[in-house]
């Protein structure tokens, strides 16, 4: 079974955070500079929250007015679910299915050290079933494993 730490090994390494005095006009640019969904929000090197596509999109929806010269840390979430690199992939989309999230932070020794995401783990997942797939047909067919 695949860990956590197996899958960062195979994503690109790049983790973009924002301090909790970011504005959400900034933490919105990088987002849309980098193409991603969430930023983790970092202080002094400890994970404060994350801000994702879904805060922006439900403050908005609340509020008519939404300012984009706010800090981050009035729409992050703050409770912040989070993983170990020695976990395995199943644990992680467990906590994303029973929390609604899409996101989760990797930690090791309270060190942010990796960001994986529902579709990181699917690929995975995906990745798996074909090796399954491949294998058990190889083994009907009577071919050498591969």
């Amino acid at each position: 079974m695949t860990t956590v730490r197996q899958l960062l090994t195979q994503k690109a390494g790049d983790i973009w955070s924002v301090t909790p005095d970011t504005l959400l006009q900034d933490a919105l640019k990088i987002m849309y500079d980098h193409d991603i969904g969430v930023v983790v929000v970092v202080d002094n090197e400890e994970v404060k929250g994350i801000f994702s596509e879904r805060d922006f999109a439900r403050r908005a929806a609340r509020e008519h007015n939404l300012k984009l010269d706010v800090p981050v840390k009035n729409l992050m979430t703050s409770q912040v679910y989070f993983v170990q690199p020695d976990q395995l992939i199943d644990d992680c989309m467990a906590i994303m299915s029973n929390r609604h999230i899409r996101h989760l932070p990797v930690l090791e020794k309270d060190r942010l050290v990796g960001l994986i995401s529902i579709t990181d783990l699917v690929r995975e997942i995906v990745s798996q079933k074909d090796i399954t797939i491949h294998s058990l047909e190889n083994y009907i067919l009577g071919r050498e494993f591969t």
